[in-house]
């Protein structure tokens, strides 16, 4: 008699490991090869495991909940013939995929052939230059070495003039009409002149490789978002606001701020925040996956990315619930200011339970930002931008602005994050309500 050890085979790109949901055999039972022997769930499918031989079982991995790693034992089956004993993974692989080694011995060990033709020369078929491209190629004429050659190269003046910016000398330049070069066949050769070796002043040029060590802050940012994609399933909604009515509140705020700083439009967004998250606990949370428990916080303590010259810092904005628009703008310079210069404490740095990241007018269209583990969702303003929008028969200019939150879905469902953010459309686009009790 003799064992066999059943690995759990690769069952999907990506999957690390998988769920044991249910066992069809226990210790002791006799199996037939193929006959299901478990159920195995990776992250979107429930896979059946079926037994690669006949024998019986005398080892299982674990209990229904387990984790088994691609690649471990699933189970142990003691088989009849010695010839079915335990198989080394390679082997497995190289069983399971015949003719691989066989196909590799064969390969030719002669560089490919080159496009254009069995000679060595370049060819127009290998360039990057487009084939339709129009104009015909250049066709290099050599100097003849003394001054005839140059007089009877005819252009205007223009030509020459473009040819000399350009860095063009006009007898490598074939006219497609006649004698005289224009400037058809300039871009003619521009656009096929990289294929004759001639690249055109301020054009792209190869540089050296420069390998950079990725150490200090940038290697932990780097952990950071490698572990909140890697453990964390995300899921972003995008929203559209009319942020018109709040930009024409925020210009009147600043021109009576007196001595008070400068409004942005992240002091109202945090407001509205605030306000709104009383009503959706599950976004203001912390959730430790190893306990697997989710904290659902009662005070916004809230992270705000921010670009240092070191790499990306969250400061915490400290109760945020309890602050006013100018309190919180206060607020985010000092803490900006803080985090750029270096001179920002431990516990200025730690302890957020919801992140906001602005790239302000950078903002772009859409973001998917990554949560800022182990919070449950991290919210991104994008830019303002102005556009026509029907309003009732008219068209009107409006200010307009998506904003965009990525939530964990393990805490999250899509429901709760797109109703969290209507919620906040309506105080932005009704600016009255974040003064209002």
């Amino acid at each position: 008699m003799a064992r066999f050890t059943f690995r759990l085979p690769d069952i999907g790109e990506g999957i690390a490991e998988a769920e044991i949901v249910a066992w069809h055999v226990k210790i002791g039972d006799r199996v037939e090869e193929d006959q299901q022997v478990a159920d195995m769930m990776t992250d979107k499918a429930t896979v059946e495991m079926e037994s690669p031989v006949s024998g019986v079982v005398v080892e299982l991995a674990g209990a229904v909940g387990d984790q088994v790693p691609i690649g471990s034992a699933l189970m142990v089956i003691e088989v009849e013939a010695a010839a079915e004993a335990e198989t080394p993974v390679e082997e497995q692989v190289e069983a399971e995929n015949p003719g691989v080694e066989e196909a590799t011995d064969a390969a030719p060990s002669a560089p490919l052939p080159r496009a254009g033709g069995a000679g060595g020369g370049p060819s127009l078929a290998t360039s990057d230059a487009p084939a339709d491209a129009g104009g015909p190629p250049p066709s290099p004429l050599p100097h003849a070495g003394g001054g005839a050659q140059e007089t009877k190269i005819l252009a205007s003046p223009a030509v020459r003039a473009r040819a000399a910016d350009l860095g063009i000398d006009l007898a490598q330049v074939k006219p497609a009409e006649g004698d005289r070069i224009r400037h058809a066949d300039l871009d003619a050769f521009l656009r096929y002149g990289s294929a004759q070796g001639y690249h055109a002043p301020h054009a792209s040029r190869a540089r050296e490789d420069q390998p950079v060590k990725v150490i200090g802050m940038r290697r932990r940012i780097a952990e950071n978002m490698a572990a909140s994609k890697r453990a964390i399933p995300h899921f972003t909604y995008v929203d559209e606001i009319d942020v018109t009515a709040l930009e024409a509140m925020r210009g009147d705020l600043n021109d009576n701020r007196g001595q008070r700083p400068k409004l942005t439009m992240l002091p109202f967004l945090i407001v509205a925040l605030c306000r709104t998250l009383p009503d959706f606990p599950m976004l203001n949370a912390r959730y430790d996956d190893e306990a697997g428990v989710v904290t659902r916080h009662g005070r916004v303590h809230l992270g705000m990315a921010t670009q240092t010259d070191a790499g990306l810092m969250v400061p915490v904005i400290r109760d945020a619930q309890d602050r006013n628009v100018w309190q919180l703008a206060s607020e985010i310079t000092r803490l900006a200011d803080a985090a750029r210069t270096g001179k920002a404490k431990s516990e200025e740095l730690s302890g957020s339970t919801l992140t906001v990241t602005s790239l302000g007018p950078l903002g772009g269209i859409a973001t998917t930002p990554v949560i800022n583990r182990p919070e449950v969702a991290i919210i991104g303003p994008n830019k303002i931008v102005e556009r026509p929008i029907f309003q009732g028969d008219d068209i009107v200019c409006a200010k307009l602005m998506n904003l965009s939150i990525s939530c964990d879905h393990r805490v999250v469902d899509g429901w709760d994050a797109a109703s969290f953010v209507q919620a906040v459309k309506k105080l932005l686009e009704t600016p009255v309500l974040l003064f209002a009790d």
